[in-house]
């Protein structure tokens, strides 16, 4: 049995097994999954928008909420001006987190869903807030990294950029190996602006897309919560998956998938692959 299909057995034996009210709620959400995969599959132009809420069922915890980073870090080690000032305080905090710690997740369901989509021509890119390179490890082809990826370093001289695994980071903090200045890594700090690429071809498909998936995001963090917008006022149908209501769901929402990204897309998935493909 593949990892789609036990998420999909397993969560509605639990669902059968809990009684009337929940079956209801389980025909509904069935019926919202078919009514987002017709919209999917009659679409021209997908384009799926994830956030933190993605990436959490592979254990990588959200920056902001109850148990976001920031309630256990102060963030000022990922200011660009203090990681300039005090590269060896920023940089042991950095390892710990975002490499001894999140370098273990591997992908989920979700990300494989939507790599399989864009396999099959249901999707033609994903605009993530992420920084985890967890779509690409999925088998994602066309990324667009709001944020950047903490698998890339960048030298803050020449700007050559290394893979993580070219650079030992147990001698802090890291240099580069041409010029011998300090290497960061390859997302944005605060104090920093979204790289352009990103910006422009996220924008890009927010004019064009005719469906937008977003899932797992809150709708928070701005710029990136704009883009949503824009795809919206674009005339697009915004597909929404998250466990709770976000920013968008009473603004933008035309279709709330109410779930964990794993469990809701795997049902998504087999909705939009009939034929086993996702085995």
């Amino acid at each position: 049995m593949s990892i789609v299909s036990h998420l999909i057995s397993n969560k509605k034996s639990v669902l059968l097994s809990s009684g009337n009210l929940t079956g209801i709620f389980m025909e509904t959400l069935d019926a919202k999954i078919q009514k987002a995969a017709k919209v999917l599959l009659n679409s021209k132009s997908n384009t799926a928008f994830t956030g933190a809420g993605i990436s959490v069922e592979s254990g990588i915890p959200p920056f902001r909420g109850e148990e976001g980073l920031w309630n256990k870090y102060d963030p000022i080690f990922l200011d660009i001006n203090y990681f300039l000032q005090y590269p060896e305080k920023s940089w042991s905090l950095i390892k710990e987190i975002f490499y001894d710690f999140f370098g273990k997740a591997k992908y989920n369901a979700a990300h494989f869903i939507l790599a399989k989509m864009e396999e099959n021509k249901l999707l033609d890119a994903v605009i993530t807030q992420n920084i985890d390179n967890l779509h690409q490890e999925a088998g994602s082809k066309i990324v667009h990294e709001f944020h950047g990826n903490s698998k890339q370093l960048i030298c803050t001289g020449c700007k050559t950029k290394f893979g993580i695994d070219e650079i030992d980071i147990n001698k802090l903090p890291p240099e580069c190996s041409l010029c011998k200045s300090l290497l960061k890594p390859d997302f944005i700090f605060f104090g920093e602006a979204i790289p352009q690429d990103a910006h422009t071809a996220s924008i890009d498909l927010a004019n064009t897309s005719e469906a937008f998936l977003v899932i797992g995001s809150t709708g928070e963090i701005m710029p990136a919560c704009q883009i949503p917008v824009f795809a919206k006022t674009n005339g697009a149908t915004i597909i929404e998956v998250n466990t709770k209501k976000s920013n968008f769901t009473d603004s933008i929402t035309d279709i709330f998938l109410q779930g964990k990204a794993t469990e809701v897309m795997a049902e998504l998935g087999e909705e939009l692959f009939k034929n086993g493909m996702l085995e």
